[in-house]
């Protein structure tokens, strides 16, 4: 009794020192966040999205950032940016915790840094495929079944959010990171599509659950925390520190402005 005791308890003690490793070592790098305070952290573009005034295609891209403070050594922010052919301007479409309603579709600047942190680009959909999704992602935006709904952990959150958006629009097809915590926040459901488009997840509310797609390849869920491996990117899946990867799965327009 005492042996197995003994080994279970070294079992739970290995298994949480790689779920906090990659956490752990972001903590200490001291980098998320150049800023003192949110008032002052930097919202200026990352010049990353092709500018309204030169690039006259619909566009759609999907960010992350490191989320602010201490949230950001366990996970990003995601979002979703859009541009119709002819716009002037491009809408974000986000969720944030600090309002009453929380999904938020607006004209602002799709590759904004989140608070002193940089975007990464996820996805990059270009020309008629986006025009004639930009409208699906519209009426998704609406249907989005948590508008007054938000727990940073394990979800419904701004991540929740992003795959929910991505799965109810067919054709979308964005694999999201691992360290996207509330990605894998289904609700009442146990059993969904993947963002990817191409495979499954199981989620007991987002704390446990194992993913399987062609874009995501294979992760498993321990408290919110994923790690994993991705065949198709040639890459691990770490808690906090993300998918350190050769090749990005998702769509990407094949030149940037």
């Amino acid at each position: 009794m005492k042996r197995t005791v003994k080994r279970s308890a070294a079992w739970f003690l290995a298994s949480l020192t790689i779920l906090m490793t990659g956490p752990l070592l972001m903590a200490v790098s001291g980098g998320l966040h150049g800023a003192e305070s949110w008032q002052t952290a930097s919202r200026e573009s990352a010049d990353i999205a092709p500018k309204p005034e030169a690039f006259d295609d619909a566009v759609i891209q999907v960010y992350g950032a490191r989320a602010w403070s201490w949230r950001g050594y366990f996970a990003v922010h995601t979002w979703i940016a859009t541009k119709k052919k002819g716009a002037t301007q491009y809408r974000v479409h986000e969720v944030t915790g600090w309002r009453h309603y929380v999904v938020s579709s607006r004209p602002s600047i799709p590759d904004r840094r989140w608070y002193g942190a940089e975007p990464t680009l996820y996805a990059d959909i270009r020309g008629k495929a986006a025009a004639k999704l930009i409208p699906e992602i519209y009426q998704a935006v609406q249907r989005y079944p948590y508008p007054t709904e938000y727990e940073a952990w394990p979800g419904p959150n701004s991540n929740t959010f992003t795959a929910w958006v991505i799965r109810d629009v067919p054709g979308l097809e964005v694999a999201l990171p691992n360290h996207a915590i509330g990605k894998d926040y289904l609700g009442d459901r146990l059993i969904a599509a993947v963002p990817g488009g191409s495979g499954y997840q199981f989620s007991l509310g987002g704390y446990f659950g194992l993913l399987a797609g062609v874009r995501e390849g294979l992760e498993v869920n321990i408290l919110g925390l994923s790690l994993g491996i991705n065949p198709m990117a040639l890459g691990i899946k770490l808690p906090g520190l993300g998918e350190l990867a050769l090749r990005n799965p998702n769509t990407m327009a094949e030149a940037a402005d």
